[in-house]
């Protein structure tokens, strides 16, 4: 890709599918400019990782909630996708965001996700013996749908009370909603994103009346109960939430995986030494947080006039975190265009941080850490079976396919 060198035009190629498909070339184009580039009236650009974290934290820099949204984007109350988003507690600021996260933080506890981990190695090795049947004889196989997606999947379907027959059925739901999150041009754009969302509350609102009546041990019917006894959400509130658990909880660590997968085929040597030893996962996954993040950029806006760093932010002003960008800044790492599962103080933005740090990080962590190890353990000789697709996405950054060949 020939880089851009005018930050307006490396912006709008980020957004085409040359850019979608390698953004890291036109990141460091924009950072050529600066970690936080002006770029036009009432817009900032960040690239700096000291800049991302400290932006992530600031108080002064809101999350997109409803009242944002009618700044940043007119009409979008027409459509459900934004009108089911806003009720969540990614796309809410206080006090709505501590209301949420306090409601559900019981159910993500270290020690409530440690004690997933004997059933999450169980299903995993259920997972790869079925990825054997289906490479049997060297027949391709594609690695997204048929392991990525349903580790993740089965783990949300375990907590959330979803049957085994149905979990299959919610991929393209949860893609059609990530592309909601997307920059759009046209609110028509957001027309998948709707339908998937209407699609998703008819099934939870149906699932949580129905464990209302006769609850279980899942998360929803925990959730439902707490919700009545203190009547600190909303019935919306709850199917909201439900909603961005199941879509948060399986597409990032669906790509976590997949694009861990890729780099241990990319890159034998750290893939040999990981199928040895285990215990070296941690290190490949926080790399590949790192290196190629499924998470590229979050918005914010100013809720008041401060300084950043220097830079006077006026209240209104639409501020861009390329935390991907931020990921690879020189100023904070060393060699950082170089995937190395051995580098030290690896601290990557792609789980957010302050108070929206990502609520399940811990259990998307330990899904890739106990995934990787068993696929390449379970076949030495995994190699790709045709070019990956990624998805025509920038935010939500992944693959639409990657075929492997289990050898």
């Amino acid at each position: 890709m020939t880089t851009a060198t005018d930050p307006r035009t490396a912006m709008t190629t980020l957004l085409s599918p040359r850019g979608k498909r390698d953004p890291y070339p036109l990141y460091e184009a924009l950072r050529a400019y600066g970690p936080i580039l002006p770029l036009g009236p009432g817009q900032l650009v960040v690239t700096g990782h000291a800049e991302c974290s400290r932006a992530l934290r600031e108080t002064a820099l809101l999350s997109t909630d409803a009242a944002v949204q009618d700044a940043l984007l007119p009409g979008w109350r027409d459509h459900s996708s934004w009108r089911w988003l806003t009720r969540n507690m990614l796309f809410s600021n206080n006090p709505d965001h501590d209301r949420y996260r306090r409601f559900f933080g019981v159910a993500f506890t270290p020690r409530r996700i440690a004690a997933l981990r004997p059933a999450l190695e169980g299903l995993i090795g259920g997972l790869v013996d079925r990825l054997a049947d289906l490479g049997a004889g060297g027949a391709p196989v594609d690695f997204m749908a048929e392991f990525a997606f349903r580790v993740p999947m089965a783990v949300m379907g375990e907590l959330l009370g979803i049957p085994e027959e149905e979990q299959p059925g919610f991929r393209g739901a949860i893609g059609a909603i990530t592309t909601a999150l997307e920059p759009v041009q046209d609110l028509a754009q957001l027309a998948p994103g709707d339908a998937a969302m209407d699609q998703l509350a008819v099934y939870f609102t149906d699932l949580a009346a129905r464990r209302r009546a006769r609850p279980g041990t899942d998360l929803v019917s925990e959730m439902v109960r707490l919700r009545d006894a203190t009547g600190e959400l909303s019935e919306e509130e709850l199917v909201a939430n439900f909603m961005l658990l199941l879509v948060a909880g399986t597409e990032a660590p669906m790509d976590l995986i997949g694009n861990a997968l890729r780099l241990a085929l990319e890159h034998p040597g750290h893939a040999a030494r990981l199928r040895e030893d285990p215990s070296l996962a941690p290190g490949f996954v926080e790399e590949t947080l790192r290196f190629d993040p499924a998470a590229q950029a979050l918005n914010r806006m100013a809720a008041e006039d401060f300084d950043f760093f220097g830079v006077p932010v006026a209240a209104g002003t639409k501020v861009t975190l390329l935390i991907a960008a931020g990921n690879r800044d020189p100023r904070q790492y060393a060699d950082p265009g170089v995937f190395d599962p051995g580098r030290q103080g690896n601290h990557a933005l792609t789980l957010s941080g302050g108070a929206h740090y990502c609520l399940g990080a811990g259990l998307a962590r330990m899904q890739a850490e106990l995934a990787l190890p068993a696929v390449l353990r379970r076949f030495p000789g995994l190699a790709p079976a045709g070019e990956p697709t990624f998805r025509d996405q920038l935010v939500q950054r992944g693959f639409g396919q990657l075929l492997v060949k289990c050898g």
